[in-house]
């Protein structure tokens, strides 16, 4: 059995996943990077000591069966799984096809569904438990336009991670949610002033902020904290804006 946390990233090969993953091998985890992605995914593997790249549809349950068989049979257990992947896809909604909804749909809701199913029987029958965090969003509790299937899934999301944590409870597996807020995962200095200024942060926020919260929600010490849905977001869900 190894000493270290075996850590489930799905997403994890680039924007915040990737951020997610770099933390977690710096706290001595070993990674596993799930990701539909095989250039991100290899380039990862092969820049981040102490990660391996696994190709995986997550939407997929043969996929995702295999990648946990694997993952269980090579390291003995699994200790967290960060349900990251996703697709930001915006469409008017008077365009959108139902082929759009299911796609979205698919891609963000029900490959945590999968997911979380298949690591729980593992984390089931481990004496240690287990952690699950699922990567939702603020579009969960607010919108802009045009945005439906997106905030959809994320608010299917924050409501899937509370019916698990009482599901999975007597099993000593937590299940909680981050919701971040603009987290820029391109070239952070072509940022304006105004775009730092209008959160309460006084900044945009980085995937590394992100990460720190999945480490606390995930450390085996913190088993009191299950359920809940922590935003990250710089204040700006707390913040009041007037048109004038």
């Amino acid at each position: 059995m190894p000493n270290s946390q075996v850590v489930i990233v799905t997403g994890g090969a680039h924007g915040i996943g990737r951020g997610i993953a770099e933390a977690y091998v710096a706290a001595g985890a070993q990674v596993i990077v799930a990701d539909v992605n095989e250039k991100h995914g290899k380039e990862t593997e092969s820049h981040l000591i102490g990660s391996t790249f696994i190709p995986t549809d997550v939407k997929d349950p043969q996929e995702v069966d295999r990648l946990v068989k694997q993952v269980k049979k090579e390291y003995g257990q699994i200790d967290v799984l960060v349900n990251n992947a996703g697709i930001s896809k915006f469409m008017n909604f008077f365009d959108m096809t139902i082929e759009n909804w299911e796609e979205i749909i698919q891609t963000n809701l029900r490959s945590v569904f999968v997911c979380s199913q298949a690591v729980a029987k593992v984390m089931k029958e481990q004496k240690s438990g287990g952690s699950i965090v699922n990567i939702a969003s603020t579009r969960a509790l607010m919108s802009e336009a045009n945005t439906e299937a997106y905030s959809a899934t994320k608010g299917g999301i924050v409501a899937l991670t509370h019916a698990l944590s009482v599901t999975l409870s007597d099993y000593s597996i937590t299940v909680n949610a981050i919701s971040p807020g603009w987290i820029e995962v391109n070239d952070y200095q072509d940022l304006r002033k105004v775009d730092h200024e209008q959160h309460l942060s006084n900044r945009v926020g980085k995937p590394s902020d992100i990460a720190k919260a999945c480490l606390y929600l995930t450390d085996p010490q913190n088993d009191f904290v299950t359920g809940t849905n922590l935003v990250v977001d710089g204040g700006m869900t707390r913040k009041m804006i007037y048109e004038h």
